[in-house]
């Protein structure tokens, strides 16, 4: 690249420098970016699980599941094993259209809702999990 001077001839001698400035600034953001996802990566994220606002009514007649906190299953009234709610279910409602309702203590580990819900699926039983309605401060919105 050439520049004219007014009182010379012309120069035909280039800038031959870097400009460091942009480069130091596009490393600084990669550099917050990493630390910023780094850390999340790392550890995860404390997700809370929300609560249910509204709980739809419904007016199927269903059998009802209850888990206790210790993880005591019932169906109905009846105290029975994981693998016997499926079986239990389609003899009483058919093998088309069978449904349940879940009612779990909020104690109860994840994994034993888990497993019931699993047997459900892989019985093709649906399953209807039952919930609160969030108590709600009438002073705030």
């Amino acid at each position: 690249m050439a520049f004219s001077n007014l009182n010379g001839p012309q120069q035909e001698d280039s800038i031959a420098e870097i400009n460091v400035t942009p480069f130091v600034d596009v490393v600084l953001v990669l550099l917050i970016i990493f630390m910023i996802t780094a850390g999340v990566v790392e550890f995860g994220l404390e997700i809370d699980v929300p609560k249910t606002r509204e709980v739809a009514a419904t007016s199927k007649n269903l059998d009802f599941v209850n888990i206790t906190a210790d993880g005591t299953m019932f169906l109905n009234d009846d105290a029975v094993s994981l693998y016997d709610i499926v079986p239990l279910i389609k003899q009483k409602q058919g093998e088309e259209g069978a449904g349940v309702y879940i009612r779990a203590d909020g104690r109860v580990p994840w994994e034993v809702l888990a497993q019931v819900l699993a047997e459900c699926g892989t019985g093709k039983v649906q399953a209807n999990m039952i919930t609160k309605p969030l108590e709600r401060n009438p002073r705030t919105r």
